[in-house]
């Protein structure tokens, strides 16, 4: 389908229009038995052993990005997932392909290693930073497209669920969750540089119990999109072993509900108790959980016991220390495996001094691993610093959120990269993976902060889409050249769907690959209209629309039966009314009958209206009440027609 993107200057949403090649998932939720007390009280096992392969670095050319135009989506067909699979708590099961039959099934070897950032900070290989291509995409079989997933790569055996130790919080260097700032291209760009856990912006749980989980196999991600088709939260294979998936909730079942359906594509989940902004408290989530324990003991033991990935929280200090020490440790007793500390009290702001003494007072009481967090102003410029907080707090690893805005490189052990190269390797990853550019240009202008004035900075403020974006950067070219790749893929894709159509089709309809296109006929004309007339005047049966819903996609096709002969349009559509209006096409352009279009001359059916719509005013004038006009009825017929679809059987 192709969609139309928000108006240029509109308000900077949170989320993004869903683009690609996507095949959606069932939403399963399962209620499996309560796991066993974590074995890793700290959240630390032994690490897997680092693969032998060559982890991709932003320098390398082993892929090229690529990059979706504005205002695109399709749906890609796909095997249901198996309701047997659901009520049974096993992940949905696909149809393997050739690629996925070949690969080893996951649990039979340890999962595999994220790049070489899995060790620890003082042992990890510098990761070169030049002006990086965007990382090699997963294939679709490792990605979850078409493989299947087992149940041991989502941490559940015959013997009941497990706990998913994998994810060590001790020792850390940790992205910060920042609304807006960590989306994915953020993330990507944090663990190129040197970070070892990122952290998603907070996500409202009520948003993401809307979503459906869709398999994006153009740009080989894991979108998780509201019913308006925009991406609440996208995903990809590089950074599934070390990004948590931070929600912000006020209800126990609810957050277990949401984690559920994040918990196979995430390494980690988070709840955020610390924001102390109204659109997070005014909810009673955020900061306001920190006055109500009895809640926050609910929601964490909820989650520990009900999933198989680590759980976190991150919490900001209360008026007393002692007073933060005891819900500390009374969160400690929930099962967590770490806990976030911002610095600062809830009224507090990033002017005021981090108060280091409360978080190394909580780290000094609690065994598992605690996270300082809130040390951008007062001690991280570089990156050096990172230990020096982390010494001045006793904490087990440290969260940084405002540096690593400013310039991501502060993860780097090398030193900082030059800001130019930071925004242009950025850019590469949000054009790779299609992120909204209202996102991208505020993440660039926090980044540029005093350079706004400058001309890039005023070229970049002006921009209003990604290709605009670029240009300011200069990178016109990229942004050409990876388009052109993933029209390039976006049409393979296309057509291998429709040959799979093609094959399930009824060899006596008549198919054409046409669509209904508004904007080429008159205000509220019809090829409909125009089929209804032409029956009409050849004293044939009215025409009869047989609809279907494709299942996994929830797109449309519809064939229309005119004297005892079908028609259909090749390609599916997004709602009822548009498939039968392109059956209709499909049929008048067989029968060689005019449609209606604008390029067609003049319309009958428009002076037919007129006359019809005049002697309407005229009777309403002498006080006659006639009956409403034909061409408005099928109008009403059509604004209602979206009720009441059969679905295809799965």
């Amino acid at each position: 389908m192709w969609l139309r993107p928000p108006p240029p200057g509109s308000s900077l949403p949170r989320d993004q229009p869903a683009r690609g090649h996507q095949r959606p998932e069932a939403h399963v939720q399962v209620s499996p038995p309560v796991s066993p007390r974590r074995s890793h009280p700290s959240g630390c096992p032994p690490h897997p052993a680092p693969s032998s392969a060559a982890a991709p670095t932003p320098g390398s050319a082993a892929a090229v990005p690529l990059a979706v135009p504005q205002g695109y989506q399709a749906a890609r067909r796909g095997p249901a997932a198996e309701p047997a699979a659901a009520s049974a708590g096993r992940p949905p099961r696909r149809r393997l392909s050739p690629r996925a039959q070949a690969a080893p099934l996951a649990g039979t070897e340890p999962p595999p290693p994220r790049p070489p950032a899995a060790p620890a900070p003082a042992t990890a290989a510098p990761r070169g930073l030049g002006a990086p291509s965007a990382p090699p995409p997963p294939s679709p079989a490792a990605r979850g497209g078409k493989a299947a997933r087992p149940a041991a790569a989502a941490g559940i055996a015959s013997t009941g669920m497990t706990v998913n130790t994998a994810l060590c919080f001790r020792g850390k260097k940790i992205l910060a969750p920042m609304v807006r700032v960590g989306t994915l291209p953020m993330r990507l760009l944090a663990l190129d540089y040197g970070a070892d856990i990122v952290y998603c912006e907070e996500l409202i749980d009520i948003k993401m119990l809307q979503c459906k989980k869709v398999i994006n196999e153009v740009l080989e991600t894991v979108d998780f999109v509201a019913p308006n088709e925009r991406v609440v939260f996208r995903t990809c294979e590089r950074e599934r072993h070390c990004v948590v998936f931070q929600m912000g909730s006020a209800d126990a079942e609810r957050a277990l509900a949401v984690a559920k359906l994040v918990e196979n594509d995430v390494a980690g989940i988070d709840i955020n108790m610390g924001c102390p902004k109204e659109y997070s408290t005014k909810g009673g989530m955020g900061a306001a959980l920190l006055s109500d324990p009895d809640r926050i003991e609910s929601i964490l033991t909820a989650l520990v016991k009900g999933i198989c990935k680590p759980v976190t929280c991150k919490i900001r200090i209360l008026p007393s220390v002692e007073d933060t020490v005891n819900l500390v440790k009374r969160i400690e007793k929930t099962g967590v495996a770490a806990i976030a500390v911002h610095g600062r009290k809830k009224e507090e702001r990033p002017q005021h001094p981090v108060h280091c003494d409360v978080i190394k007072a909580i780290s000094e009481a609690v065994s598992i691993p605690v996270i300082a967090n809130g040390g951008s102003h007062d001690f991280i410029k570089e990156y050096t610093d990172i230990e020096t907080f982390q010494k001045a707090t006793a904490a087990s690893s440290v969260m940084i959120a405002r540096a690593a805005m400013w310039n991501p490189s502060i993860f780097r052990k090398e030193g900082f990269v030059p800001l130019k190269d930071v925004m242009q390797n950025y850019i590469k990853y949000a054009v790779r993976y299609d992120n909204y550019y209202t996102n991208t240009k505020y993440c660039l202008c926090q980044m540029l902060r005093e350079q706004l004035e400058t001309t890039q900075g005023k070229k970049l403020h002006a921009a209003q889409s990604t290709q605009e974006i670029c240009e300011a950067f200069e990178m016109a070219d990229f942004y050409e050249k990876s388009t052109a790749i993933f029209e390039a893929k976006k049409t393979s894709s296309e057509t291998e769907t429709q040959d799979e159509d093609d094959q399930l089709e009824d060899p006596d309809v008549i198919k054409m690959a046409v669509r209904f296109d508004k904007r080429e006929y008159p205000p509220q004309i019809t090829p409909k209209m125009y089929l209804l007339e032409w029956c009409r005047k050849e004293k044939h049966p009215q025409p009869v629309y047989e609809t279907v819903q494709r299942p996994l996609d929830r797109l449309f096709c519809s064939v229309v039966t005119v004297a005892e002969q079908k028609y259909r349009s090749t390609l599916w559509d997004k709602s009822k009314k548009l498939a039968e209006q392109a059956a209709a096409i499909v049929c008048l352009r067989t029968l060689g009958v005019p449609e209606g279009k604008l390029c067609e001359g003049e319309n009958h059916l428009i002076n037919k209206r007129k006359r019809e719509d005049q002697e309407h005013l005229n009777n309403r004038d002498h006080g006659e009440d006639l009956a409403v006009p034909s061409h408005k009825k099928a109008n009403f017929i059509e604004e209602t027609s979206d009720r009441n679809v059969p679905k295809m059987p799965q």
